[in-house]
């Protein structure tokens, strides 16, 4: 059973997602605040954080910066009633995995915490396997067919999000934020040319394509 840690000030907001969490399988564990949390986590295990951003003594950006700060890689998904860019940004600087505006759709939250505990596993083990094809993220490293080539850093960290995730949508300015310094001049037309590189590269490889979702993005699509 995976441990969910919800940082909530809104006792009603808490309680809520805390039975949708046990309702579907999961143990939630209750927090105030940042600092509740922090206690909490120095004797709980915890798989997972379910943070709200707006909250007193530690809020959610503080919390979240405090954690990466410590080294730690538990993944992050903030939950905040403020959806405009900046604050999307903010949360993504501090650390966060991914972001959800209130209201909270349940069903959507449960796919993205799903999401988020299937993506941590791939990363502990720093391994990824797609049919026959093997993404190594220790040495940057994708063997297929008996042959293995070593991809340039974002080439390779952008293929390995969109297989970690196949089937889901990435806008171009979502992978932008996640995998390009935010405060460099880089445009989003980078993620363009990393994709035209991408799929020169494996154009032939059987077990996966790269697909353009027209006005949208881009996503991994299984082939075996």
């Amino acid at each position: 059973m995976f441990h969910i840690l919800v940082v909530e000030d809104d006792e009603n907001a808490r309680k809520l997602m805390m039975t949708v969490l046990e309702q579907n399988g999961y143990s939630a564990i209750p927090a105030r605040d940042g600092v509740d949390a922090l206690e909490v986590m120095d004797r709980t295990h915890v798989d997972l954080v379910l943070l709200d951003v707006m909250m007193p003594r530690m809020d959610g950006y503080e919390f979240a910066r405090t954690l990466r700060d410590a080294g730690s890689e538990l993944p992050i998904l903030m939950v905040t009633a403020r959806g405009v860019a900046a604050d999307k940004r903010a949360g993504f600087l501090a650390g966060t995995d991914d972001y959800m505006v209130k209201p909270v759709d349940e069903e959507e939250m449960l796919l993205r915490i799903a999401a988020l505990l299937r993506r941590s596993k791939i990363a502990s083990e720093h391994r990824l396997t797609v049919g026959g094809t093997v993404l190594d993220y220790d040495a940057f490293t994708v063997t297929a067919g008996g042959r293995t080539e070593e991809l340039p850093n974002k080439e390779f960290q952008l293929l390995f999000k969109l297989l970690s995730y196949a089937g889901k949508i990435f806008t171009r300015r979502q992978l932008m934020d996640e995998l390009w310094d935010m405060d460099s001049d880089t445009d989003e037309r980078t993620v363009d040319v990393h994709i035209n590189r991408l799929r020169d590269r494996f154009e032939d490889n059987p077990d996966f394509s790269i697909a353009t979702v027209r006005g949208l993005g881009y996503k991994a699509v299984k082939t075996t």
